[in-house]
C-alpha cells in the first residue's frame, strides 16, 4: 500500500468516525471533522502532510516508487 492511499484511507475514517460520535457521543466532535478537512485543504494547497512523514518513518513508500 502507498502512503497515498494510506491517508486518503485514515482521512476518510476519521470522517466517518467523527460523524458517528458527533450523532451518538456529543455534538462537539464535528470539531474532528472540521480539523480533518482543514488538514486536507492545508494539503492540497501546500503539499505538505504531517501524516505522509509518520507513514514514511514507518516505512510506507510513496505511490510513484511502487
Amino acid at each position: 500500500m502507498s502512503i497515498e492511499r494510506a491517508i486518503f484511507i485514515f482521512a476518510g475514517s476519521m470522517v466517518l468516525l467523527s460523524l458517528a460520535l458527533t450523532y451518538f457521543v456529543s455534538p462537539h466532535f464535528v470539531w474532528l471533522t472540521i480539523f480533518v478537512g482543514a488538514n486536507l485543504f492545508q494539503f492540497g494547497v501546500t503539499k505538505f502532510c504531517p501524516m505522509a512523514i509518520l507513514l514514511k518513518k514507518f516505512g510506507m513508500k510513496p505511490e510513484c516508487s511502487i
